[in-house]
């Protein structure tokens, strides 16, 4: 039987990192449980963890880009906006 290589497992790293025995166990669970590899599960973990990331990263320089450019919110303006905010909350049904 002749098996074709994957083109994208040429271009795949190996990245080895250390975490705690609880956190391996949790992963070889979920790795049975979705019949899925441990590799798979891990780079699906560690692709959404980047792109939060980036996204906030992001946020945060176009912030910062903001306030040297002036843009900046008195404290009025931040508690107007707060209090904006939570007026529309649902009301807490626990009070």
């Amino acid at each position: 039987m002749h098996h074709t290589q994957d083109p994208r497992m040429a271009e795949r790293a190996t990245v080895t990192f250390h975490t705690s025995p609880e956190t391996r166990a949790r992963l070889d669970r979920l790795a049975v449980l979705t019949r899925r590899s441990k590799s798979f599960l891990t780079n699906e973990a560690v692709e959404r963890y980047l792109e939060a990331e980036e996204e906030f990263v992001a946020s945060v320089q176009a912030g910062i880009a903001a306030a040297d450019r002036g843009e900046l919110a008195s404290g009025e303006e931040v508690k107007s906006r707060l209090r904006d905010r939570i007026s529309t909350l649902p009301p807490n049904e626990t009070s």
